[in-house]
């Protein structure tokens, strides 16, 4: 296994809470997280290239896992009032952010096939002043792709399942008892 202690701490730099490495054969992947993106119908579902049914979806994740070996995954804690205001968007965008960060300097040490995933549609969080997607809608460029990543959700990755294999516990927004709700992105790597 490769030492990506570096990206670690780049992670943390660009605005993680904190970091780890795991393997990818431990992530899991579930057909029925992914189809929660089509019902109940998340506002995400078809109006980016990031969300379902533009992704690659469950299988399509599944096919990636062998050419990886690790896993960079991050996370974000705040206050569970920001989980449920706009400022939402602004902690979503952070987690495209630091995953294209990551991304981006791991391509750039030679893990050349590193492929980053988020939480929350691209659409809402970096086009919202646009009534369409670009790229669906007019055939064009991506206004952001720097930033925009795929979507976890829309892949079926178990979210819970990665906190848990990362050794972290998870604070769910819907615990009327937890003060704060964690966000995660996470990092392919060869």
């Amino acid at each position: 296994m490769k030492n990506f202690s570096d990206l670690l701490e780049l992670a943390r730099h660009l605005g993680a809470g904190d970091a780890t490495l795991i393997e990818v054969k431990d992530i899991v992947v579930r057909d029925e997280l992914a189809r929660l993106c089509l019902e109940p119908r998340c506002d995400g579902y078809g109006r980016s290239m990031s969300c379902p049914p533009q992704v690659a979806g469950p299988q399509g994740f599944r096919k990636l896992m062998p050419e990886y070996k690790q896993a960079l995954v991050f996370k974000l804690e705040v206050p569970k009032e920001v989980a449920f205001s706009f400022e939402r968007n602004e902690v979503l965008a952070l987690i495209h952010e630091i995953g294209a960060g990551v991304e981006k300097v791991a391509r750039e040490q030679g893990a050349v096939k590193a492929r980053a995933f988020a939480g929350g549609s691209c659409k809402e969080l970096f086009c919202a002043d646009y009534p369409e997607c670009r790229v669906l809608d007019e055939g064009k460029p991506c206004r952001n792709s720097h930033l925009a990543r795929p979507s976890m959700s829309g892949h079926g990755i178990d979210v819970g399942k990665l906190m848990e294999t990362a050794g972290w516990s998870q604070r769910l927004v819907v615990d009327k008892a937890e003060p704060m709700a964690t966000f995660t992105g996470l990092v392919l790597l060869e």
